[in-house]
């Protein structure tokens, strides 16, 4: 299913959504191309919906009868989510992640899109437009940057353990009462920002771990993918691999390593030191 020339199909869609529907609004918003969905810190922009649409009208050809699960159109119609459990392929697709940074003229934000079949994924792209840089993962072949290889390693022996978490912002008070004991000694724990870009972060080894307690597929499903094929490792709270489709015992959490992963876990759970 996965060859170069649906690579380089997928590639070039992404490439193209953020450089006409993207990037052309980045600090150029006008207040009423913004407004929020479920509270006022979930952001959308007319940015988010066009590219959606744009990556939606190219990625069906590549696959013909493949579903499509996006973010916004999950948001107008929830019965979309169900593709997530059907037999054909899916694309799970986050046109803007990191809508917040975006709004504000940050450059911290990217499109993220995965291809997964009956749970498993099998391939991943994650853009960066503002930075011009693109990350692939395919099942079994491997996370590239730019081409180049990625490799997670491991944390540096004696050093903090450096853990992005959610935002406080959108945290009820027991999620934060959990994510709150990897305050301790020998963790550095910070909010995260677009979670895309976290993930590209581990599996760069520029960060060593993440802290997860929402299981929004197109949030995490490109990451996921790009962290494993970099050598990293994930788990929910009770050891099971996040299921793209839901139903996931939270928190879970994401490193460079099994050893990073087992301590952010057992810290979680309460059972750490």
């Amino acid at each position: 299913m996965i060859d170069d020339a649906l690579t380089a199909g997928v590639e070039a869609a992404v490439r193209k959504a953020a450089a006409e529907e993207i990037m052309p609004r980045w600090r150029q918003l006008a207040d009423h191309e913004v407004t929020s969905k479920a509270g006022p810190h979930d952001l959308v922009t007319v940015a988010d919906r066009r590219a959606e649409a744009h990556l939606e009208e190219a990625l069906r050809p590549l696959l013909p009868g493949a579903a499509f699960v996006g973010e916004e159109g999950v948001h107008a119609d929830p019965g979309r989510l169900t593709a997530l459990h059907g037999d054909a392929p899916v694309w799970i697709v986050d046109p803007v992640d990191g809508t917040r940074q975006f709004v504000r003229g940050e450059d911290g934000f990217c499109t993220l899109v995965a291809l997964a079949h009956r749970g498993r994924l099998l391939a991943s792209w994650t853009y960066v437009p503002a930075r011009d840089q693109l990350a692939v993962a395919v099942r079994g072949g491997g996370a590239r940057l730019d081409g180049a290889l990625l490799r997670a390693g491991s944390p540096a022996p004696g050093a903090d353990l450096t853990v992005a978490t959610d935002h406080p912002d959108f945290v009820d008070a027991e999620r934060r009462r959990v994510l709150l004991r990897l305050r301790t000694e020998g963790v550095a724990p910070r909010p995260c920002g677009s979670a895309g870009l976290e993930y590209l972060r581990v599996a760069t080894g520029a960060l060593d771990g993440l802290a997860f307690s929402w299981e929004n597929a197109w949030d995490h499903a490109a990451g996921l993918l790009l962290v494993n094929e970099a050598g990293g490792a994930h788990a929910t709270a009770d050891g099971r691999p996040f299921a793209v489709g839901g139903g996931n015992a939270l928190p879970f959490a994401v490193a460079r390593d099994e050893a990073a992963l087992r301590r952010i876990l057992s810290l979680l759970a309460g059972t750490g030191e």
